[in-house]
């Protein structure tokens, strides 16, 4: 049972892998994309890998998602289209919508058969081996890592920061040093008279 759900999950993640640069629409291509998540994550499920299924599917397809999303505000697309199409990209979303339920399923009732219950007894829990492991031996690709995400998002911030042309701003220096003179005109008018 464990090789059979383990091969139909790479299978699955293969297809969807080549689907997410072989299709031409857009909204295919992220739909196949987190396919190709979920399947990457119910392997590291059979392999009793948690803690990195469950950041896979938080972060990745969360952020991977997020980013699709920027790309797609930041083209021109014409958002009409898009909704009068949504007719056209259910099936597709249907199809991988019920591709991942068939995963989660498999996962679940396969999950009992992955590792003897003496065995998973004596080891860690697997979030704390992985902290172990990060912190200690690998500690320094870690910070070297993060070093060079925080770079990538403060070039990216950089890049796509643009100074508007109609935004007005304030300026405090002039705002503080300005005499009523130049601001205040005094205009003498006659007063009415009531009658």
């Amino acid at each position: 049972m464990i090789k059979f759900t383990f091969y139909l999950f790479a299978l699955i993640l293969i297809f969807a892998a080549s689907r997410v640069i072989t299709v031409k629409n857009p909204v295919h291509a992220a739909l196949f994309l987190v396919l190709s998540f979920f399947s990457s994550a119910a392997i590291w499920l059979l392999l009793q890998a948690e803690f990195l299924a469950i950041a896979l599917i938080l972060v990745y397809v969360g952020a991977v998602m997020v980013l699709f999303l920027f790309v797609v505000m930041m083209l021109d697309i014409n958002f009409t289209q898009l909704r009068e199409g949504f007719v056209r990209h259910l099936p597709v979303a249907g199809i991988v919508g019920a591709l991942i339920l068939l995963e989660m399923i498999l996962v679940v009732s396969a999950w009992h058969q992955v590792i003897p219950p003496e065995m998973a007894a004596d080891a860690l829990p697997n979030t704390q081996a992985l902290g172990q492991v990060l912190y200690t031996e690998y500690v320094y690709p870690f910070e070297i890592a993060a070093v060079i995400l925080l770079v990538a998002m403060i070039a990216a911030i950089a890049l796509t920061l643009r100074p508007r042309r109609q935004t007005k701003a304030q300026k405090p220096e002039e705002q503080v040093s300005v005499r009523r003179s130049e601001r205040v005109r005094l205009v003498q008018m006659p007063a009415e008279s009531k009658e």
